[in-house]
């Protein structure tokens, strides 16, 4: 008897491809992003001004200007003379061969078809190391939040990109400390991801040496400032708890603002200290934090305020603190993953445009 003829696999996935796209969607985000890459702030802000015709035309020519800049100089001459064969070839360059034999538009194609292929070999390229770093990146992530008595903790980090810029770690110190960090290097990619490794690997191999985090956040600032490219710097949050204590040691270095629930009202832990890489010779100061039981400190980055839609509003930090009062009785376990999933649900189809990351911590 006859195996059923197998699909094609090119079939199945152009089958696949009719079902799962949603045209008007996916082209609308396609653009988007086309957009966002090759026109810079200050043409969108010309953009703004114009007309509707004259804004298409603009956006034509600039976006062509900036693709053609981009290729590799053979690239460029490969695309100007597709572009002169196609448009100029039967006539000046072909004229004497019979055209049976010679079709100035098909040999154009083949060679933008050329550059095309080209440039997705770098792309793919691209994708297969940022996809190792990130892999590398996960490993180096604590892949579960630390359990620590007298307190429930909540760890959460995800990248906008294959990798990220933001830190979210825990570390053991002896057996009664317990250190945790989040962290946000300025920009996204690849450098910023490996500014955040280098900066918690530092934190990891310095937290043991030092009972004060003021002296600790001064040498990890120290050593960034050394290592680190000029003009980087990364806000940080480091704090330390102990099993079955009330009170909480942190610096903040330039982070956002921690909050404080309790009894349904939120208060902001304000502490004025510089980000981490920008003076190595300023001198952080340690606070503390009491906690009753039932409150609750939240840490996050500015991927969860910065958050934006389809439309280009931001999440806010209004609204983050109005869904934390709603949610303040829910069970501790789930508060997170509401968290995420209202910023979700807030950006819509809208594309990433910074990592998020939090960090949640109830005294029990």
């Amino acid at each position: 008897m006859e195996q059923p003829h197998k699909e094609q696999k090119i079939v199945r996935i152009l089958r696949e491809d009719i079902r799962n796209v949603r045209l008007t969607r996916d082209l609308s985000r396609e653009f988007k992003e086309l957009k966002n890459f090759y026109i810079t702030e200050e043409q969108n802000k010309r953009l703004e001004k114009m007309s509707s015709i004259r804004k298409i035309i603009h956006l034509i020519i600039w976006m062509t200007k900036s693709l053609f800049l981009h290729l590799t100089p053979v690239r460029r001459l490969l695309t100007i003379a597709a572009i002169v064969i196609i448009l100029w070839g039967n006539q000046f360059i072909f004229n004497e061969v019979s055209s049976n034999v010679t079709n100035s538009g098909l040999i154009g194609s083949v060679l933008i078809f050329i550059v095309l292929m080209l440039e997705l070999k770098d792309k793919l390229l691209a994708k297969d190391e940022l996809e190792a770093g990130r892999k590398v990146q996960r490993a180096l992530m604590p892949d579960k939040s630390p359990v620590v008595p007298g307190w429930s903790i909540w760890l959460f980090t995800r990248p906008a990109n294959e990798v990220g810029g933001d830190l979210v770690d825990y570390l053991r110190i002896g057996d009664e400390r317990v250190g945790m960090t989040i962290a946000d290097v300025a920009g996204k990619g690849l450098h910023a991801a490996l500014l955040m490794a280098k900066l918690q690997s530092t934190i990891r191999a310095l937290a043991s040496d030092y009972e004060s985090l003021s002296e600790l956040c001064n040498k990890i600032n120290q050593i960034f400032c050394r290592d680190s490219l000029p003009n980087i710097f990364a806000s940080m949050f480091y704090f330390e708890v102990k099993p079955n204590n009330n009170v909480i040691k942190f610096v903040n270095a330039g982070h956002l603002p921690p909050l404080l629930l309790t009894n349904n009202e939120i208060k902001e832990i304000v502490q004025n200290n510089a980000a981490i890489g920008l003076n190595k010779n300023f001198s952080f100061k340690e606070d503390i934090i009491t906690m009753q039981r039932g409150e609750i400190l939240i840490a996050y980055s500015d991927g969860v305020t910065d958050a934006r839609n389809e439309n280009g509003q931001f999440y806010e930090k209004d609204n983050f603190i109005r869904l934390l009062k709603d949610i303040s009785k829910n069970k501790f376990e789930d508060m997170g993953e509401i968290i995420v999933k209202n910023i979700d649900l807030f950006s819509g189809d809208a594309p990433s445009n910074d990592d998020l990351s939090l960090i949640i911590v109830r005294k029990e």
